[in-house]
């Protein structure tokens, strides 16, 4: 198989030059995002590990051995207690599966 594309990982209209990547946000909505000009850091990365997830998976890896990286919800949600207020914790793991030649995770090998 191939490496997974832009398109595959990121949603329609994802798009790369030598200096940017461009993410639709109309992908990030159909994971729950509600679009706006002012959506905070956190929503984003939080609709792009939703929307990534959705395809680097061990499932999607177990038909294409080009996905190096899963990412998965650890099905352990939790409460936690901070400063007396309970919030409910999502943890998802994401997995770097690269030949074993280095001891620290570049970029550049995936």
């Amino acid at each position: 198989m191939a490496e997974p594309t832009l398109v595959q990982v990121f949603g329609a209209g994802a798009t790369q030059d030598a200096s940017t990547l461009t993410i639709q946000k109309s992908a990030l909505a159909d994971k729950g995002l509600t679009i706006s000009a002012s959506n905070t850091a956190e929503s984003l990365l939080a609709a792009i590990v939703l929307l990534t997830s959705s395809y680097l998976n061990e499932t999607s890896q177990a038909t294409n051995t080009d996905i190096q990286i899963t990412i998965a919800d650890s099905g352990y949600p939790q409460i936690i207690t901070r400063n007396s207020i309970q919030y409910r914790q999502t943890t998802y793991n994401v997995n770097f599966q690269k030949v074993d030649d280095s001891t620290t995770l570049d970029p550049d090998n995936f």
